[in-house]
């Protein structure tokens, strides 16, 4: 089933032929009228270029004034090999069909409401016979079953005709297509981006990345490059100002010679304040006491930390090089 892109919008355009599959555009006058477009010419010859199949209208109250634009068409540029001239269904739209047929250029007859009218197109040898199931549906119409109709009447009777699936207003139209065996199909652009998308998709896929991050990245290529670090001797009401700039809820205490006495959270801060009072904040950071601090080397891969939080229900835990502390590691860092 060929793909084809419904849209005068330039930024659509471009964004949607980058991905590669699409078998060609259509557009319309009303497309171009809302965009603002004021030369048409221009924008068809532009279109062409972009493309590798474009259909464009060729209007015309008589055959002969459809035939005459078509040819304009030409002469201005467009291929004849990758052009699709849209003729409106009606018996003067057929003979112009039968005309342009005659001389190998390509047609598509569309605004197709019954299977009478898609039967005439297919018999003046349209190339593509297009009927608007969206609009059929909107006047309550059953048009998934005048596409199969459509389709059944190719197959059977072996018309060198493709049924062009158009109008589609949402993601079920494409499964209609599908379904029936519609040999084109024309969509808008949003529902082009909808085609590959599945909430499940996304759920695993996501899982994939976090999966692999875990046990490719190493703790210290996603750890914070800032080092939360006070020594013993500092003040408790410096290390809260120190921890808020740093931006961590808690900061590491070293002595001396840069080794880990201890890591000093917001929670041990609300504690210490419930048991003592306010006169804590005239404590150094020497007078407290400290649990054994989490650690992970910075050279263990993710997977490492991720279990290490599980397992004990932290959200931080000490990054280590060599046994000497260089920051924290928090659990959304992962």
């Amino acid at each position: 089933m060929e793909l084809y892109l419904d849209s005068a919008d330039i930024n659509e355009i471009e964004k949607a032929f980058r991905f590669g599959l699409l078998d060609g555009l259509t557009t319309t006058p009303s497309f171009m009228h809302r965009h603002g477009v004021t030369d048409i010419d221009g924008l068809i010859l532009k279109l062409a270029k972009m493309v590798p199949v474009l259909m464009v209208e060729a209007l015309g109250k008589t055959a002969e004034e459809v035939h005459k634009e078509a040819h304009r068409l030409l002469d201005l540029g467009l291929d004849k090999n990758t052009s699709v001239f849209k003729i409106p269904i009606s018996m003067e739209g057929i003979k112009a069909c039968k005309m342009l047929r005659n001389e190998d250029i390509l047609v598509n007859v569309h605004l197709v409401y019954t299977l009478q009218q898609a039967y005439m197109a297919m018999h003046a040898g349209a190339t593509y016979v297009c009927p608007l199931v969206g609009r059929l549906q909107d006047q309550g119409h059953d048009a998934i079953s005048l596409v199969e109709q459509c389709v059944n009447a190719v197959n059977y009777y072996g018309y060198d005709t493709k049924i062009m699936f158009s109008s589609i207003r949402n993601i079920e139209h494409v499964r209609n297509a599908i379904n029936i065996g519609a040999h084109n199909i024309t969509v808008p652009y949003k529902i082009l981006r909808q085609m590959t998308e599945n909430n499940f998709t996304t759920i695993g896929t996501e899982q994939f990345y976090e999966h692999t991050r875990l046990m490719t990245v190493k703790v210290k290529d996603t750890m914070s490059s800032i080092n939360p670090i006070v020594t013993a001797d500092t003040d408790l009401q410096e290390a809260l100002v120190k921890m808020s700039e740093y931006g961590f809820g808690c900061i590491i205490i070293v002595n001396g010679k840069n080794e880990t006495r201890g890591v000093f959270t917001d929670g041990d801060l609300r504690r210490l304040l419930q048991k003592e009072g306010r006169d804590v904040l005239k404590y150094k950071m020497s007078d407290l006491e400290y649990n054994i601090p989490l650690s992970v080397e910075s050279d263990e891969l993710l997977f490492k930390a991720n279990d290490l939080f599980k397992m004990h229900k932290v959200d931080n835990l000490l990054v280590t090089e060599n046994g000497k502390p260089i920051g924290l590691l928090d659990i959304q860092d992962i």
